[in-house]
């Protein structure tokens, strides 16, 4: 058990912990008594509060999305600034980064069910990768705009940030490869299969 002791790995187990943690179903069995896993798309996530939640009290449904994303985004944001005041490698940080998106896509609170990475991996990409998020960001805002589906939005987005790290940051400083990118966006990408197979199916419900 030694290797508990490692600061590493505490904060992998932390950012997996933290990031595991469901604020979507939280807040909205807190303030509706709903369990937004039984409508919609089954997601925790704050485009499913929204969906769920919207038919019975739209300005209460958009309140508690956004409070969602905000909280969603913060799990890897104040783990990852934690890390950095201690000095931690950036070898180690993306690692957390890691883990904060797998704890929440595959909650251990949740029988390793969860949500669909959006928001938490734009928190931690924030941190490492600021302007590439940005930039990820105006994406998925126009596309929201225009298209008015969230999944497909997210996707857009999450192609708009791994272009823009390769022409910002081709060399990755520090780590020298783009795959701690690659393993998010993989992880996003498959808890997306079904939007994806809705979308080519034209079923896929628009939500923004």
């Amino acid at each position: 058990m030694d290797f508990l002791t490692n600061i590493n790995i505490q904060f992998y187990i932390i950012a997996y912990l933290v990031g595991g943690i469901p604020f979507g179903l939280l807040i909205a069995k807190y303030f509706t008594g709903s369990d937004i896993r039984q409508s919609g798309s089954g997601s925790i996530g704050a485009t499913n509060v929204l969906r769920v939640l919207k038919e019975s009290n739209p300005a209460l449904a958009k309140k508690l999305a956004i409070i969602t994303l905000i909280l969603d985004a913060l799990k890897g944001i104040l783990i990852l600034l934690v890390g950095k005041f201690l000095g931690l490698s950036i070898e180690t940080l993306w690692a957390i980064a890691i883990f904060a998106v797998i704890g929440h896509c595959f909650s251990p609170y949740l029988k390793f069910e969860g949500g669909k990475g959006v928001a938490t991996g734009a928190g931690v990409l924030f941190i490492m990768l600021p302007i590439e998020t940005l930039i990820a960001l105006v994406a998925w805002f126009i596309a929201g705009k225009v298209l008015k589906i969230s999944s497909l939005s997210s996707l857009i987005a999450l192609i708009a940030l791994l272009v823009s790290s390769f022409i910002i940051h081709p060399d990755m400083e520090g780590i020298k490869t783009h795959a701690p990118l690659f393993i998010i966006a993989f992880i996003i990408v498959y808890k997306h299969v079904p939007n994806i197979m809705r979308l080519f199916q034209g079923k896929e419900s628009k939500v923004i």
